[in-house]
């Protein structure tokens, strides 16, 4: 009864002390662009200490899957810093700048059709057209600094990937650009 006790104990210690999680690594090797699910890699526990921020842990990886943003060998624990947001394939993130206020109901979250007006000869803008609709409002740069200019915001955008050129074009163009947004809240 004793040594059951003391190899009971022992086991006891020994699992108690052991700081192993299980990590993801890589089942084959994974390039940039890859779509990965669960049943593309396999979990192996290991001891990280301080480190197991960095590497795609347990219970990390969305229903959805995810993205891969750097070349992952096979075998190799998959890096945190490698793994993008499946949205991310379809969508781009944008900043652009917009005059004036913003519309209140404007904020992290809503979405908003971006409209864009081209400056013709004699620095007239022509008739506003919408560049992009629903796009989804990232985040609202606030100005910071005593010599910001505070007659511009800056909106942080996601904006889909197939109109990434035609709103860097009007940026680059100082196109007249506003936001507008895409339905009214029941209440504010």
């Amino acid at each position: 009864m004793l040594v059951v006790v003391s190899v009971f104990g022992v086991v006891g210690v020994v699992s108690a002390a052991d700081s192993s999680v299980f990590v993801y690594a890589a089942r084959s090797s994974l390039s940039v662009g890859d779509r990965v699910h669960t049943s593309d890699v396999d979990a192996q526990r290991v001891r990280l200490g301080s480190l197991g921020g960095r590497y795609l842990v347990d219970g990390d990886i969305p229903s959805i899957g995810f993205v891969v943003t750097r070349a992952v060998s096979a075998g190799e624990l998959i890096p945190a810093s490698a793994v993008g947001d499946v949205a991310g394939s379809a969508a781009a993130s944008i900043v652009v700048s917009v005059s004036g206020e913003l519309a209140r109901s404007v904020g992290d979250g809503s979405v908003v059709d971006l409209w864009s007006a081209k400056e013709t000869e004699d620095s007239v803008f022509g008739p506003p057209t919408v560049l992009v609709g629903s796009a989804t409002v990232v985040r609202v740069i606030a100005a910071e600094g005593v010599i910001a200019d505070r007659s511009k915001q800056s909106i942080e955008l996601l904006v889909p990937r197939v109109k990434t050129a035609a709103v860097l074009e009007a940026i680059a163009n100082a196109d007249a650009l506003s936001l507008v947004p895409s339905s009214i809240p029941v209440r504010g």
